[in-house]
């Protein structure tokens, strides 16, 4: 099969508006079309095109993307509204949320349930070296792998939910407003985890000079347990923990730690926050005193509970795997004074730098 690049697309999108029978494709902005074609041309070109797939019609939330800035003015109209003019649209009023505070370079326009949001990729002037991140920090055991997003009444009602859409029959009117509800309750908790993120982040890049991560395989660890069949009974399988494991995956996929990252990612340009990755390994097994260090399984007595078979050394678990891991963010680079500003420059105070769970560490070097 050859293949069709994003040239020879467009040649066949200007045939097909020409057919009667496609004159819809006429009714939706040009750009946007072309925008789409583009964006499957690089998928087939980075993924190739045996594996990109069409979107789920369930998950698929609308979306699309108008990528030329001139034919997108934005108008400020009052303190919380704005407008903006978009091709075949015409003049479209949105909720000034935040300002934009630079030049707009395109803009994105999504359906989530009944309400429809618009988002403006915007060029601050600001550059995105020495900012990269893979996991969330969590400071002095308080953040996202020890918050929930959804409430126990709204986890009871999801789960009744759950069980009338099982009842109800696929493309009847109670189903979709069973899956209206289920929305509803989901977007309320990705609304608190946007919120939580931004907050989370702009409190350590702010305080901080260096914040040290770990870096998980998040994939690996919410990866599903293969059933194993009972040999003693035909058709059915062996326990092996396969709904536990379901559960434990719910829950780390439910803290959001790629969207913390995004936020530390977007929020260190403006600080200069210098953010490291290290890789975890061993250091739930290793003593954080400096005197000792001894590496050994024994030593994490249990989940919470670290003491050390060499030296004595007791604190919880969670405490010595991030003194560990604030020590090999240190060993990854230099220590920079500041907000992340090169040595020599003056700062008022620096800021003290964290690891996951910890919040009393020493303030980086001037």
């Amino acid at each position: 099969m050859r293949f069709i690049g994003y040239e020879a697309q467009c040649r066949q999108l200007a045939e097909a508006k020409s057919d009667p029978d496609c004159a819809w494709l006429s009714e939706a902005p040009a750009q946007v079309v072309q925008q789409t074609l583009k964006d499957l041309d690089l998928a087939c070109r980075q993924h190739g095109t045996w594996k990109v797939r069409w979107k789920s019609k369930a998950r698929w939330r609308p979306s699309f993307r108008f990528p030329t800035a001139k034919h997108i003015p934005v108008e400020r109209i009052s303190r919380k509204w704005g407008r903006v003019f978009l091709p075949k649209f015409g003049w479209v009023r949105f909720r000034l949320s935040r300002s934009l505070g630079g030049s707009v370079k395109s803009a994105t326009v999504a359906r989530d349930g009944k309400h429809w949001f618009i988002s403006f990729l915007v060029d601050d002037g600001l550059g995105e070296d020495g900012v990269s991140s893979t996991a969330p920090p969590v400071e002095g055991g308080d953040g996202p792998g020890e918050t929930g997003f959804v409430s126990a009444g709204e986890a009871i009602r999801y789960w009744r939910l759950e069980r009338k859409l099982a009842r109800s029959k696929k493309g009847s009117n109670r189903r979709r407003r069973v899956v209206r509800a289920m929305g509803d309750l989901m977007r309320r908790a990705r609304w608190r985890r946007a919120d939580f993120n931004a907050q989370t982040a702009h409190r350590l890049t702010r305080d901080n000079a260096i914040v040290t991560l770990e870096k998980l395989n998040v994939r690996a660890m919410t990866a599903s347990v293969a059933p194993k069949p009972d040999p003693g009974k035909p058709g059915g399988y062996l326990p092996n923990g396969r709904a536990a494991k379901a559960g434990l995956n719910k829950s780390i996929l439910d803290k959001g730690w790629y969207g913390l990252e995004t936020a530390l990612r977007s929020k260190a340009r403006y600080t200069g926050t210098s953010i490291r990755v290290v890789d975890p390994a061993y250091t739930s097994q290793t003593c954080s005193n400096p005197l000792c260090g001894t590496v050994d399984a024994k030593s994490r007595e249990s989940q919470a509970d670290f003491r050390c078979t060499s030296c004595g050394h007791v604190e919880h678990a969670d405490v010595n795997a991030a003194k560990n891991i604030k020590a090999r963010g240190y060993a990854a680079g230099l220590v920079v004074s500041g907000r992340g500003d090169p040595p020599g420059s003056v700062k008022r105070q620096a800021p003290r730098t964290i690891a996951r769970g910890v919040g009393d560490a020493p303030r980086a070097a001037a």
